[in-house]
């Protein structure tokens, strides 16, 4: 067998991995999305729907940016997430139930829609003046970091985990809504006798927990394929 057709078996399989999700809400959002998806009229298409959540992200991130004049532009935010869930949940529900996956297509832009997304998102944070931009930037490198760990993980273990202790997309694209109606009461949290910026202190909070995350799952696989590749 040559070394390129390695290579397809290899990444056809990583496309095709099983996904493992164990977040709070998962078992229910799955039976909302099979319903969604079977009552979903014939022009609705997965390729549409991812459209919809990458312009959806892209939106929030512009909706945040505008919230350093008119913090009501946080209301958009939340309707810009929920559209971002539409769309990014969906799509592959979608795909499923009418048979028509393409699970290579699907898996590349899935994928490449969520980190460019999700740049577009911090970058609208980092200039809404509500969160300072290094930890704005931190979240960003935290996320790529904990996202590259899991891309890599799906390609050399075979199974994609979507949640990680117990909190996946869904649980917190929730805390982002709870956090942006926070906002529109006060931009300002007291804790240690100090007076910080809320998202200040849910950004760090967040960064150390996606680095924490991806420290131990990269230790947990690499142990995992250290097991399975046993030295001759």
């Amino acid at each position: 067998m040559s070394s390129r057709s390695v290579v397809q078996i290899v990444n056809a399989s990583s496309a095709s991995a099983p996904r493992v999700n164990r977040s709070l809400t998962a078992a229910a959002e799955k039976r909302l999305l099979e319903w969604m998806a079977h009552c979903a009229p014939q022009w609705v298409t997965s390729d549409g729907l991812t459209a919809v959540g990458l312009a959806a992200q892209i939106a929030a991130g512009a909706c945040y940016a505008l919230a350093r004049w008119n913090r009501y532009a946080l209301l958009g935010t939340c309707l810009c997430i929920a559209l971002n869930w539409l769309g990014d949940s969906l799509d592959g529900t979608l795909a499923r139930v009418r048979r028509r996956q393409r699970l290579r297509y699907g898996f590349y832009v899935d994928h490449v829609v969520d980190i460019f997304g999700s740049a577009a998102l911090m970058g609208g944070m980092a200039l809404s003046g509500l969160v300072h931009a290094p930890v704005a930037l931190a979240m960003l490198i935290a996320f790529l970091l904990l996202s590259g760990e899991s891309y890599l993980a799906t390609h050399t273990l075979g199974c994609f985990e979507m949640s990680q202790a117990f909190f996946g997309p869904t649980e917190i694209r929730i805390l982002l809504v709870i956090g942006n109606l926070a906002l529109l009461r006060s931009p300002y949290s007291q804790l240690f006798g100090h007076t910080w910026l809320l998202f200040d202190v849910g950004g760090a909070i967040a960064t150390a927990g996606m680095l924490a995350m991806a420290l131990i799952t990269a230790a947990r696989h690499t142990a995992e394929l250290y097991r399975r590749e046993p030295l001759p």
